[in-house]
């Protein structure tokens, strides 16, 4: 199963980034693109996620990943409905967020051990 939700999260990602790429062009279907991707990729991040230990620290940013998960899939949503660039905003919080919680979980689960 591990093996499937990596690559779930492999075509998410790579559908996040030609997505948002392609927004720039205001090519129709890239909101599609993108929105796909950004639901995979949250889907991956939560049920893969899941921590059951202690660890005020890895519950808190858990927490964070989740947001930004869910603000990627807003920011989608935001591609849809909206002619303005409110959805860069969007994903941008949602980038650095994942980019945070990707460098300090891993250290957290060592400190731990």
């Amino acid at each position: 199963m591990s093996k499937a939700y990596n690559y779930m999260q492999i075509v998410g990602a790579v559908l996040l980034l030609v997505g948002a790429m392609l927004q720039i062009t205001r090519w129709e279907l890239s909101p599609v693109l993108y929105t796909v991707g950004a639901v995979l990729f949250a889907y991956v991040q939560v049920v893969q996620g899941r921590y059951d230990g202690k660890n005020l620290i890895i519950r808190r940013l858990r927490r964070q990943q989740i947001i930004a998960a869910i603000l990627l899939i807003f920011a989608g949503v935001l591609m849809f409905i909206s002619k303005r660039n409110g959805w860069i905003v969007c994903l941008t919080i949602a980038a650095v967020l994942e980019l945070y919680t990707a460098y300090r979980i891993p250290s957290e689960l060592e400190k731990e051990k």
